[in-house]
């Protein structure tokens, strides 16, 4: 397993889970609006991701009713109520969700040698604040809101590939998510890099379990960009471990 990057001119990234912690802001989030709900991170994750998933899934809605539609099966799972302004503010979290402390300095690294852009399950405005937590402008944009559909639908990489002028074999797509990202841009025929940034905990977290089979797998943006930039000190994790 290997991925030849001198093969590659575009990176287009997942943004929240590889880029951004969303792990982090949203449990954060989640606390704050279901203060008396117990159990683990973990279990709290896993309940969001099954709600989440199936908001995405029906006909499109903004990224803020998929959080609020996520907040409140939660709550109803666990017996407890949430107020309308709680839903509402939870539903702005995405602003505050931080970056990984690697991300910013792999991008800045990244675009001095690749064209960069991101396929995002967000809506336009909520991204920009976190493509300015990052601190980076990236070549194209590609949202849920503009694709009115979320990932793992091939409707976000469809639009992708008519908004950006690269065949798709000099294209390598770059995510932390199986099941939002690799399984559809396999289908599609891109290669991929998995970012397991999971890799060190058990369990799927924020994200449905699903199957794939990545071209290469790294623990961290920061692995990734020093193979991507022929670093003498870059670590692949084998996709079997």
């Amino acid at each position: 397993m290997g991925v030849d990057f001198d093969r590659y001119d575009l990176l287009t990234f997942d943004c929240y889970g590889t880029l951004i912690d969303w792990e982090t802001g949203l449990l954060a989030a989640l606390r704050e609006a279901l203060p008396g709900v117990t159990g683990t991170d973990d279990e709290l994750l896993e309940e969001y991701a099954r709600h989440e998933a199936e908001a995405e899934s029906g006909a499109y809605r903004s990224y803020r009713d998929v959080l609020a539609a996520g907040l409140r099966g939660v709550a109803a799972h666990e017996g407890v109520e949430v107020a309308d302004d709680v839903v509402a503010v939870f539903a702005e979290s995405v602003r505050d969700w931080p970056a990984f402390p690697d991300s910013g300095e792999a991008l800045a690294r990244l675009g001095k040698r690749y064209r960069l852009a991101v396929i995002t399950n967000c809506d336009a405005d909520l991204f920009a604040a976190s493509q300015e937590r990052l601190g980076v402008v990236f070549d194209r944009v590609v949202t849920a809101e503009a694709a009115q559909a979320y990932k793992p639908s091939e409707r976000p990489f469809e639009l992708a590939f008519e908004m950006i002028d690269m065949p798709r074999e000099r294209w390598l797509h770059v995510a932390q998510s199986l099941y939002h990202d690799h399984v559809t841009a396999k289908r599609l025929g891109l290669a991929t890099v998995w970012i397991d940034r999971r890799h060190d905990r058990a369990g799927a977290g924020a994200t449905p379990v699903a199957s794939a089979e990545p071209d290469a797998v790294y623990p961290s943006m920061a692995a990734f960009v020093d193979a991507a930039v022929g670093s003498a000190n870059a670590q692949t994790l084998d996709r079997r471990t």
